[in-house]
């Protein structure tokens, strides 16, 4: 019926005596708990006074590595198609050389982005990386787009980070493996095999 109060408590459930009914004491513990630690060493910093420096497998913003004053990158695209937020997009064009394509543009939706470091798994030049920046402010949407201007760094001032991938793919002390440098150059002009089907043709012909 209406109006009377209902009893809701379980079978098992423990009975409260008259000073937990009141809650003080239990009050009473939690500040002094909280006084007690107020005496210890402190472990936070003072932001932005004083900056975090996070270690060497942090996932912080990506950004593309720079090596002899053009980007690493190949433009495969493989980057933007591992994003899950969508946060890549690019535009190759084709450039003399070895390595034949380069990005005409390369752009990171910071807003988007979710530091996920998927990007950084699937590359197979180690062209874009996740770095230690972490502290980013944007005004409007459209300065939060990054361009190849403030995506491109140097390699040396991300060699910890390549140090730490390296290291992640040599687990083992016993053995080495590095990045071959010939990955960076996906010229097929040299290849015996165009020869081959230049001079017969393809099998469909």
């Amino acid at each position: 019926m209406p109006g009377i109060p209902q009893n809701t408590a379980r079978p098992n459930e423990r009975k409260l005596n008259f000073w937990e009914r009141i809650y003080l004491p239990e009050v009473l513990k939690g500040l002094g708990y909280s006084f007690a630690k107020m005496s210890e060493p402190l472990y936070t910093f003072q932001y932005p006074d004083e900056q975090w420096l996070p270690p060497d497998g942090y996932r912080g913003r990506p950004v593309l590595v720079e090596e002899g004053g053009k980007p690493r990158c190949v433009s495969c695209n493989l980057c933007a198609r591992a994003c899950p937020p969508m946060a890549i997009s690019m535009q190759s064009h084709d450039i003399g050389g070895e390595k034949e394509r380069e990005p005409q543009w390369f752009e990171i939706n910071m807003l988007r982005c979710i530091y996920c470091g998927f990007c950084e798994e699937v590359c197979p030049e180690e062209a874009i990386v996740m770095s230690k920046e972490y502290d980013m402010t944007f005004q409007s949407r459209e300065e939060a787009v990054f361009g190849m201007d403030r995506l491109l760094v140097p390699k040396e001032r991300l060699k910890d980070r390549l140090d730490w991938l390296a290291a992640q793919r040599n687990p083992d002390p016993a053995t080495s493996w590095e990045h071959p440098r010939a990955n960076n150059r996906h010229s097929l002009r040299e290849r015996p095999f165009l020869g081959h089907v230049a001079a017969h043709g393809s099998h469909d012909a």
